[in-house]
């Protein structure tokens, strides 16, 4: 199990809270502008979205990707999982092989229970309320310009 997003992983989350925070047909570049994103690489991470059923592309000139369920039914988790595979893991952590109850490892509970953390908050975190806690941070380091601005913050209030 990883815990820092891999490039992929950053970059689909990002592209999910942007749509999360605009709603409606966002074109590719506007995407990719936005939240700091290469524009080359955003087809190839929309693509696993789109087949998922957590985003979809419209074609045509005024096409571009939107949403295709409600922000408040996308977790944290499902995008996560689709950009960098699962969170949970068979794993032992000291064998590097399957974990068996009866021959679990003195690192095998604590784990768990992290892991079993871990993955309930990400499944309870939707992109509603990511989208309302970005919207927060950046009027609130508006309002107050002595606070440091964030790079990746999108410009508009969520609808």
């Amino acid at each position: 199990m990883q815990t820092v997003l891999g490039s992929r992983g950053d970059y689909t989350v990002r592209a999910v809270l942007y749509l999360a925070r605009h709603p409606g047909v966002r074109r590719r570049r506007e995407i990719s502008e936005a939240m700091d994103i290469p524009d080359a690489f955003l087809p190839q991470i929309m693509g696993p979205l789109v087949r998922t059923g957590i985003t979809r592309s419209v074609i045509g000139c005024r096409g571009g990707y939107e949403l295709a369920r409600p922000a408040e039914t996308i977790t944290l988790r499902e995008v996560v999982e689709v950009a960098e595979g699962p969170i949970e893991s068979a794993k032992c952590l000291l064998r590097s092989g399957p974990c068996y109850w009866d021959e679990k490892c003195a690192l095998h509970d604590a784990w768990s229970a992290a892991q079993r953390a871990l993955v309930t908050q990400l499944a309870t975190t939707t992109f509603a309320q990511l989208a309302l806690a970005d919207w927060e941070l950046e009027t609130s380091s508006a309002v107050d310009p002595a606070a440091p601005r964030r790079p990746h913050a999108p410009r508009a209030h969520p609808d």
